[in-house]
C-alpha cells in the first residue's frame, strides 16, 4: 500500500520532492517531466481545447498528505493558488488519522437529463403516454451509447414533473421529463445531453407538445458522496487552548454557519477551497461541482452549512459532509491534459465513485482546518505567514531571498509589498 505520510516533505527542495515521489509512487520519466515542465500542456494542445487560444494559465499543484480514507492511504493532488489550503488540509488529515481516518461512502451515480415540454393539449394524457412508453424512450436514449450500456450504465428510468400547475402562477405550465442516466466512470454531460436530444422528437410525438430545452441538470442529487470523521478532543489541543475548548468552538462555529447565510457563504467557500483544488487537478468540471454543492446547501429552503459538527457521547468531535459529486475518471479533458493524468496516478482511485469519496473528505478536512484556526489564534496568523512568500515574490525577491524576506515580513507583522520592497532594497 502506498503511504500518504511523507514527514518533512515540505522541507525538501522541489527537485528532491520529485525524486521522492518517483521512488514512492513509481512515476515514469514522462510523469516527472510533466510535473517539472510547469503544467506540460502545450500551446498546440491548448489551441485544440478552446477557441481563440492565446496562452496557458498555470496553477501550482500541491500534495495533500496524510489522508487515510476507508483504511486506504491517498496522496491528493490540489491545484490552487491560495497559500494555506494544502497545508491546512494535510494538517487536519493528520489529526483525523489519529482518530482512525475518514469514512466515506457514495450513492449510485445517476445523472439527470431534463426535457422541457410546453403546450400539451391534454396534460394528463401526455403524462400517461410518456409513462406507458418508458421502455421505448429508454431504448431510444440507450441506442446513442451502446458501449455504456454494455458496461452496465445507460438510461435507467424516467420521472415526470408538472411545473406551474396552479392558477396563480405567473409562469406558463410545462412538463419536465427527467431521464435518469448511469454514466459509469464518466462525468457524462455529453452523454446525457446526447440522449436527451435523441428522445426529444419521440416526446413531442407522444405528448402533442413542443420541446424546448433538452439538457442535463447540474444539480446531481442522485450522485452523492459522503464523508465523516471522529477526532478525539485531545488531538485538537493548540497552544493555550485545550482540546475541549477547540472542539466546542468548532461546534459553535458550525452552528453559526447553519443559522446565518452571511456566515454560511464564507464557511462553505472554505469547504470548496479544498474540493475545487482536487477537482481542477483531476481534470474535472469545478463549475458544475460548485453549482451543485451550493444548490445542495439550500435544499431545505434556506442556504446553510454544507458540513455538520457535533460532540458524541465519548466527547469526540464528529464531522460529516454530503455533497453531489459528479466527477469522472475518464472522458472530458482527463485524457487530454498531461497533469490530470499524473494527478490520477497519485490518487490511484479505481472508479469515479472512489474519487468522489476522496474529494468530499478533502472538503471536510479543509473546513475543519479553517474552523480550528478561527476559534483559536485566528485565520490570519497561519495564512499570512504563507502569504508572505507571495508578497516577497511580488516585490521582486528571487531564489533564497524569498524565504528571507518572507520571514522578515512576518517578524515585522507588516506583510505588504511596500515593506517587502524596502527590505529587499536593504538586502541588496
Amino acid at each position: 500500500m502506498k503511504t500518504s505520510r511523507l514527514p518533512g516533505f515540505y522541507k525538501l527542495s522541489m527537485e528532491d520532492r520529485l525524486v521522492k515521489l518517483a521512488e514512492t509512487y513509481e512515476l515514469s520519466v514522462q510523469d516527472v517531466e510533466a510535473l517539472a515542465s510547469q503544467g506540460a500542456l502545450t500551446l498546440a494542445q491548448a489551441d485544440k481545447m478552446v477557441e481563440n487560444a492565446v496562452g496557458i494559465y498555470s496553477l501550482p499543484i500541491g500534495l495533500g498528505l496524510n489522508f487515510l480514507i476507508n483504511g486506504k492511504d491517498y496522496l491528493v493532488p490540489m491545484a490552487i493558488e491560495e497559500p494555506s489550503v494544502v497545508a491546512s488540509a494535510s494538517y487536519v488529515a493528520k489529526l483525523v488519522r489519529e482518530g482512525g481516518g475518514f469514512t466515506a461512502t457514495s450513492t449510485d451515480r445517476i445523472m439527470i437529463g431534463q426535457i422541457q415540454v410546453v403546450g400539451c393539449p391534454d396534460w394528463g394524457a401526455a403524462g400517461e403516454a410518456i409513462l406507458e412508453n418508458e421502455d421505448a424512450l429508454l431504448a431510444a436514449a440507450n441506442a446513442m451509447h451502446p458501449s455504456m450500456v454494455e458496461r452496465g450504465g445507460g438510461a435507467k428510468g424516467i420521472e415526470l414533473r408538472l411545473l406551474n400547475d396552479d392558477e396563480g402562477s405567473r409562469f406558463g405550465r410545462m412538463m419536465v421529463l427527467h431521464l435518469l442516466v448511469d454514466t459509469c466512470d464518466a462525468m457524462g454531460a455529453n452523454t446525457v445531453n446526447t440522449m436527451a436530444e435523441a428522445v426529444a422528437p419521440l416526446v413531442e410525438e407522444l405528448t402533442g407538445g413542443k420541446v424546448y430545452l433538452r439538457i442535463l441538470s447540474n444539480y446531481t442529487d442522485r450522485c452523492l458522496a459522503r464523508a465523516s470523521c471522529v477526532i478525539p478532543a485531545r488531538c485538537l489541543a493548540t497552544g493555550e487552548y485545550s482540546g475541549e475548548e477547540v472542539r466546542d468552538g468548532v461546534v459553535w462555529a458550525y452552528q453559526f454557519a447553519a443559522s446565518d447565510v452571511y456566515r454560511a457563504v464564507t464557511h462553505n467557500k472554505g469547504v470548496m477551497n479544498g474540493i475545487d483544488a482536487v477537482v481542477i487537478a483531476t481534470g474535472n468540471d469545478w463549475r458544475a461541482i460548485a453549482a451543485a454543492a451550493h444548490a445542495h446547501a439550500c435544499r431545505d429552503g434556506h442556504y446553510s452549512s454544507m458540513t455538520e459538527w457535533s460532540v458524541d457521547a465519548e466527547g469526540n468531535l464528529v464531522g460529516s459532509l454530503e455533497l453531489p459529486m459528479p466527477v469522472g475518471t475518464v472522458g472530458g479533458s482527463i485524457g487530454l491534459h498531461p497533469m490530470a493524468q499524473v494527478a490520477h496516478k497519485f490518487l490511484r482511485v479505481h472508479s469515479a465513485a472512489e474519487l468522489a469519496q476522496v474529494i468530499v473528505c478533502v472538503g471536510l478536512a479543509q473546513n475543519l482546518g479553517a474552523l480550528k484556526a478561527l476559534v483559536t489564534h485566528g485565520i490570519q496568523k497561519g495564512h499570512m505567514s504563507l502569504h508572505a512568500r507571495s508578497v516577497a515574490m511580488t516585490a521582486g525577491a528571487v531564489g533564497d531571498q524569498i524565504d528571507l524576506i518572507a520571514e522578515q515580513l512576518v517578524q515585522a507583522k507588516e506583510i505588504k509589498v511596500s515593506k517587502a520592497r524596502e527590505l529587499l532594497a536593504l538586502l541588496r
